[in-house]
């Protein structure tokens, strides 16, 4: 079940922090630190899966070295509590393989980062989480000056606004479900609070493993207590509404494995007691609805609201498939193609058929292909074909 996660930080000297151990530790290596004089050796932590430096265009190649670039990095900002680099972490559906979930990163990296001139450290982890499946997320140390060929220059205020960092967890959002459709995954994320969507739990803080080990050494015992805290009372939410379980689950995916749910569960409740409780409220609950087994045998469920909205949805599509009121003229679709053909887009015989299936006269068409096939290539003819009408 894919995760909404996405948050940025700060590392400081303020609060003791080096951005070349902080990177070593990122990246599973060893890296000797010039302003203090010693390594950072963490060769041994695993679930590392890639590892990349990523540089905009003029900046200098003893960059892509990490140790370079960090110590360089640590060697401009002579403050005792300066600010030497940006950490953004995200989570990977679990979902995507490693291939298509380091892919999927990096092309986000590149556009949100890379190309606003930022020089990012970007690592993959692919580990596991509490409750035994994988855990995918990204780790990715960002510059905070400009960067030309000499080396780098001022810092970019700019990359410091509340309102870019809105921007990426909104784009980061977007960019997922993008892939998760081209790779026909039933399942979407949300970059918005629980409140904004309706949803009646209360978000929980992100305790890592190391975090959840602090009780036993008597730290930050209270924010490790408040996370069990709002587990126990989500948990207790929905133990008396197992419809708020349904329905936060149904706005990610419309369908669902009991895996889907036991982790859910997981996550909003506090302890096996209670974890049991959660899973026989959703299980037993009216409104759950039994769709039996996928492909690979599995059970699937839905909820009831997941129906009736399906089943609106599809009295609403062959109302539309009955009418004719938005069909293109030919003229219009050739010029579409034409344009498609000048950008370097050429159709093949199929994506041609689709593409006269889509711009015809019925308010509603369909194109249904497997991923990877050219039906996001087909669409930019429709849309040259569109605006040539107009």
């Amino acid at each position: 079940m894919a995760i909404y996660h996405f948050s940025a930080k700060v590392i400081s000297r303020a609060n003791g922090s080096s951005a070349v151990a902080s990177a070593a530790y990122r990246a599973a290596e060893r890296l000797h630190d010039d302003r203090l004089g010693r390594d950072h050796d963490f060769s041994n932590k695993a679930g590392v899966v890639h590892s990349e430096i990523m540089l905009p265009e003029g900046t200098p190649e003893r960059l892509n070295d990490r140790a370079t670039l960090w110590n360089e990095v640590e060697a401009g900002e002579k403050r005792k509590d300066a600010q030497l680099a940006r950490e953004v972490e995200f989570s990977i559906p679990r979902e995507l393989d490693q291939k298509e979930g380091i892919r999927l990163a990096r092309d986000f990296v590149e556009k949100q980062f890379v190309e606003r001139g930022m020089v990012a450290d970007m690592n993959v982890h692919w580990d596991l989480g509490k409750d035994g499946q994988s855990k995918p997320h990204a780790h990715v140390m960002l510059s905070m000056r400009e960067v030309g060929l000499e080396g780098f220059g001022q810092k970019v205020r700019e990359w410091n606004s509340t309102a870019l960092l809105q921007e990426w967890r909104e784009a980061w959002a977007d960019h997922v479900n993008e892939r998760l459709a081209e790779l026909d995954i039933d399942a979407r994320i949300d970059h918005r609070s629980y409140e904004a969507q309706g949803i009646e739990l209360e978000p929980q803080h992100k305790i890592g493993p190391a975090a959840s080990r602090m009780p036993e050494q008597g730290l930050e015992a209270e924010r490790v207590e408040d996370h069990a805290r709002i587990a126990r009372e989500n948990g207790e939410k929905i133990i008396a509404n197992p419809q708020i379980a349904l329905d936060a689950i149904t706005r990610q995916q419309a369908t669902f494995t009991r895996r889907d749910l036991a982790q859910f569960a997981f996550r909003h409740s506090d302890g096996k007691d209670q974890f049991d409780q959660v899973m026989s409220a959703v299980r037993t609950s009216p409104e759950l609805v039994a769709l039996g087994k996928d492909g690979r045998g599995e059970d699937r469920f839905t909820s009831r609201e997941m129906i009736d909205t399906e089943q609106r949805l599809e009295r609403a599509g062959y109302g539309l498939a009955d009418r004719a009121g938005h069909g293109l003229p030919a003229a219009s679709k050739m010029g579409g193609r034409d344009t498609a053909e000048r950008v370097g887009l050429a159709l093949g015989s199929q994506q041609k058929d689709a593409l006269a299936h889509i711009t015809g006269k019925n308010d509603l068409a369909i194109v249904v292909g497997y991923a990877g096939t050219g039906k996001s290539t087909m669409l930019a003819p429709v849309h040259y074909s569109a605006t040539d009408s107009r």
